[in-house]
């Protein structure tokens, strides 16, 4: 589980039993202290090791910019890491919102772990080789004004926006066993009810269309819904199928190998 977590936790978690072991620590709080302290300073290692696998780390202490992650359980997980394509693309995103929107926070989320090619990051089906990035919608708060730096759900994702009754639907009807497409129902009267910013949502998915494609960009997942309603409808503005996670909550964007 914790491999599955953040690549790296399971073999710190065994070297923190072997280490025990040979040091003859019984006690529970001092084994996992031992755990915790390989983690951290194995997490720290990932920094300086990851460029040799062609990834860099999105910084989780980037406070006074226009580009910053969510949360630090990203970072402390380890799925803060992309592609330098990637980053310059996220970087030249959040300023470019920043100067057309003032005080435009843009906000990262699931991106890769930091070691391998091929290796999942659970849930997603293809952050898988450092090229992907979710970036969360922007919102409007109750009072109209912009949300900057918030977030609907407190880890950026399943905060869904609800279709309209004509809206396209191609999932609509399908029972899939096998499926990341949760609508976690019981949950959506938890998120506070602020509002889908729609210029900086709609600018933001336009931007990565255009100038981020001409940086690399390939594509861009939303779900048909909300391409229809923010008018971003493009040759790589796609949906991601009906056995990926629901797309009405975050974007997606891939840059070409």
């Amino acid at each position: 589980m914790l491999t599955l977590l953040t690549q790296i936790g399971g073999v710190a978690f065994l070297a923190g039993i072997g280490i025990s072991c040979v040091a003859n620590i019984t006690r529970r709080w001092a084994r996992l202290a031992v755990f915790l302290c390989l983690y951290a300073a194995a997490t720290v290692a990932a920094h300086a090791v990851a460029p040799m696998f062609g990834r860099v780390p999105l910084s989780c202490s980037s406070i006074d910019r226009p580009l910053r992650v969510l949360s630090p359980l990203y970072c402390a997980l380890n799925r803060n890491f992309v592609t330098g394509e990637v980053l310059r693309v996220a970087d030249a995103l959040s300023r470019h919102m920043a100067a057309q929107f003032p005080g435009t926070v843009t906000i990262a989320l699931d991106a890769n772990f930091p070691f391998f090619d091929g290796f999942p990051l659970l849930p997603h089906l293809s952050h898988n080789d450092g090229r992907k990035l979710d970036i969360a919608f922007y919102y409007q708060g109750s009072d109209g004004e912009p949300a900057n730096g918030l977030t609907r759900s407190p880890i950026g994702y399943f905060a869904f926006e609800q279709p309209e009754a004509d809206a396209p639907l191609p999932c609509a009807g399908r029972r899939d066993l096998l499926t990341f497409r949760w609508d976690f129902d019981f949950l959506q009267p938890l998120f506070p009810d602020w509002r889908l910013d729609q210029a900086r949502t709609g600018a933001a998915v336009r931007w990565l269309a255009t100038e981020g494609r001409k940086m690399g960009v390939e594509k861009i997942f939303i779900e048909p819904h909300l391409a229809q309603m923010l008018a971003v409808e493009n040759g790589i503005v796609r949906f991601q199928g009906c056995r990926a996670a629901r797309h009405d909550d975050h974007i997606h964007f891939q840059v070409v190998e």
